[in-house]
């Protein structure tokens, strides 16, 4: 039990919700064909201020890479309640290939900006307050987002604490608008 508890930490502290609630199912003994979710992976819609630098970070800083993306006509937005009539024009970026890659939305509303809320830390503001992207190699990853000009926050990248697996850190970076991108795989401190 020992041993499932720490994975179950790590999942957790990696963000892999969806992966520790599978987990969950499986205390419950049901299958995954017993599951209704098409999907281990789920998308992220995000509005942001500025397309252009946005798609830029999470591209050169992160590492995503975009794909086509699509136009949602402002009709079918009131409809279904995610615009006040107000046109989509969506792009898409992933990690990985393929169905089940990760998919990052942005979006921007020019002639309708939305409010902004307080990044300052994620206890500062409601709602979703991080996104965690598990890398196989941080020190891969810091040193592509020095490239691209990206610095990360506070003392990071900073060991992940006693109780997890050793030799694992985590760096935080915020985007163009302030939110928190948090970055967890392997480091070597050098």
């Amino acid at each position: 039990m020992k041993t499932l508890r720490a994975s179950l930490r790590v999942i957790s502290w990696a963000g892999l919700t969806v992966a520790a609630l599978a987990l969950g199912g499986l205390a419950n003994q049901k299958s995954e064909t017993d599951s209704n979710f098409a999907s281990q992976t789920i998308d992220l819609g995000m509005v942001v201020s500025d397309i252009d630098k946005s798609v830029k970070f999470y591209k050169e800083v992160i590492g995503f890479t975009e794909v086509p993306g699509f136009n949602v006509p402002g009709g079918f937005g009131l409809d279904t309640g995610l615009s006040n009539k107000l046109d989509l024009d969506v792009h898409v970026l992933v990690l990985g290939q393929g169905e089940s890659a990760t998919k990052l939305k942005l979006m921007q509303f020019k002639s309708a900006p939305g409010a902004r809320v307080d990044n300052t830390f994620i206890h500062s503001s409601y709602g979703y307050r991080y996104l965690t992207i598990p890398v196989k190699n941080l020190n891969l990853a810091v040193a592509n987002a020095a490239k691209a000009g990206s610095k990360p926050i506070a003392k990071c990248p900073v060991a992940l604490p006693e109780g997890f697996p050793s030799g694992l850190a985590l760096a935080n970076y915020r985007d163009p608008d302030g939110n928190l991108i948090e970055l967890v795989g392997p480091w070597k401190n050098n």
